[in-house]
């Protein structure tokens, strides 16, 4: 079982909050595609021999930039190289601005793409504003009616709440917009202020509001409710989904199933190592042209698989196995976790049933403390 993650980096305009590896400047797009298509011919061993590859992943960046033409020279290229499921998850990540009904007919009447990741971020222009989005409103609410009529029925969009130019009740006419489309998965997600990011610039001069972290935790308890109330299953800290539409590629990262990251910047995962490409698109093309590949890479000791397991697990429903921990890590490692745990339980963060551990609703609010306090630095 495994993945391939396509990271496309190229956008028409950088929104203000990302810190994502892409390019506004697309005259070179086509020598970085086709590096990238000759990438996954040089990563042809990276996988054991008859793994089955279950999901493809268009991600960016902006991979609804895409020719149709590109989408399915990368989904021949994989088929080609690698054993890929007959009824893999490929999902395209998209812009509600190249979502037109031409480009989604294409999509859908000739390419392998069988799910869609839309990424909304709000339907209130004064929000969208607020990030830089290249769409407005209206276009985040017909391209999915588009979609659905169209005939993808695996559908999933992105919502950003926590933005200074939103308030509780807007946040919640918002989530009502996103119900009335009967979604099967829906991604929530906290505004961040990250480094090196334009808002980030912005809020430092003083030029926009920045976030505030009360508004943030209220938004999210109204999302948590307002997801029950309409039988979301809340599987990911940031991920809903209507049962059974988990997304499979994104729960197999969580689950610690091997992946290969294609692109400039990507990541890839074996199982005992990690790998990332350059963050440049011209050093990455170069290399791969010429047969080199631009990966650094880092071998995954004990103490970082273990410290990667309690992150990803403890954000999911299926929570911190203790006979994976046993198992995997051995006594001293399940000791550690067992006592700093224990507090958390106590003060009902943290329950657990039939020995799996996961999060209440209030210790969702603390994941971040909570998995700093599971971590282990050295362990004899």
């Amino acid at each position: 079982m495994a993945g391939i993650y396509l990271h496309i980096p190229f956008c028409k305009q950088a929104c203000t909050y990302c810190n994502f590896h892409f390019s506004t400047l697309l005259k070179e797009k086509d020598k970085v595609l086709q590096a990238m298509l000759k990438e996954i011919e040089l990563q042809k061993n990276f996988f054991p021999k008859k793994t089955n590859v279950e999901t493809i992943y268009f991600g960016g960046g902006t991979p609804s930039l895409l020719d149709i033409k590109y989408i399915n020279l990368f989904i021949d290229k994989i088929n080609s190289i690698f054993s890929v499921d007959t009824n893999a998850e490929i999902t395209l990540e998209a812009n509600p601005d190249d979502l037109t009904l031409a480009y989604l007919s294409s999509l859908k009447k000739e390419t392998l793409v069988n799910r869609l990741s839309i990424g909304i971020q709000s339907f209130r222009d004064e929000d969208l504003l607020y990030m830089h989005r290249a769409h407005n409103a209206q276009e985040a609410k017909t391209c999915i009616a588009t979609a659905q009529d169209i005939g993808f029925e695996q559908l999933t969009i992105d919502l950003i709440y926590g933005t200074p130019t939103m308030n509780n009740e807007q946040w919640q006419a918002n989530l009502q917009t996103a119900f009335s489309f009967q979604l099967p998965h829906i991604s929530c997600y906290a505004l961040t202020v990250e480094e090196k990011t334009v808002l980030f610039s912005k809020i430092k001069k003083q030029a926009q509001a920045a976030p505030d972290d009360e508004q943030i935790a209220q938004q999210f308890n109204i999302l948590i409710q307002a997801m029950g109330k309409h039988n979301y299953v809340h599987y990911e800290i940031s991920n809903f989904c209507l049962s059974p539409n988990f997304a499979k590629h994104n729960t197999n990262y969580w689950k610690g199933v091997p992946y290969l990251g294609i692109g400039a910047s990507a990541h890839s995962f074996n199982g005992t190592h990690r790998f990332w490409n350059i963050s440049n698109n011209a050093i990455y093309t170069k290399n791969i042209m010429d047969n080199k590949l631009t990966q650094e890479q880092e071998f995954l000791t004990k103490e970082n698989r273990y410290n990667e397991y309690v992150m990803t697990a403890i954000r999911t429903i299926f929570g911190i196995d203790k006979s994976k921990l046993l198992v995997d890590f051995g006594e001293s490692y399940l000791q550690h976790f067992l006592f700093e745990v224990s507090p958390f339980i106590d003060n009902k963060w943290v329950q657990e049933n039939n020995d799996i551990y996961t999060l209440t609703h209030n210790g969702k609010l603390f994941c971040d403390y909570i998995t700093e306090h599971l971590f282990v630095e050295e362990m004899e």
